[in-house]
């Protein structure tokens, strides 16, 4: 069973730098789709980030190219999302997720509903 915990939120003034972890646990598998996912108060959740584990391809929201960036330490089996230049609409809650997966299927733009393994949660808010 794979376990996702994610830490590393926190509030930030726009401009600011936040890095997200999410620690995975229960599966050593080079097959898993990795990404990060946001949901703002009376919004659907969308995808932000995309990696696969393999190869370590990504795949970016046009929201947040540029700016965000996703990796990985497999030896440490952890997840990042570095965040810069930050603005108050990056204002959410943000998910880790995890789908065993082929390596197109990870290139797609990543919807929510297509993932089974899913973090707590950690909180960003960004003010003006």
């Amino acid at each position: 069973q794979v376990q996702l915990v994610e830490s590393g939120g926190g509030s930030v003034q726009a401009g600011g730098s936040l890095r997200l972890s999410c620690t995975v646990s229960g599966t050593r598998s080079s097959s898993l789709c990795m990404g990060w996912f946001r949901q703002a108060p009376g919004k659907e959740r969308e995808g932000v980030a995309t990696i696969y584990r393999a190869d370590g391809s990504t795949v970016y929201a046009d929201s947040v190219k540029g700016r965000f960036t996703i990796s990985q330490d497999n030896y440490k089996n952890t997840l990042y999302l570095q965040m810069n230049s930050l603005k108050p609409e990056d204002t959410s809650m943000y998910y880790c997720a995890a789908e065993y997966s082929v390596l197109r299927w990870c290139q797609r733009s990543p919807k929510s509903d297509e993932y089974t393994y899913w973090g707590q949660g950690t909180q960003v808010t960004v003010s003006s």
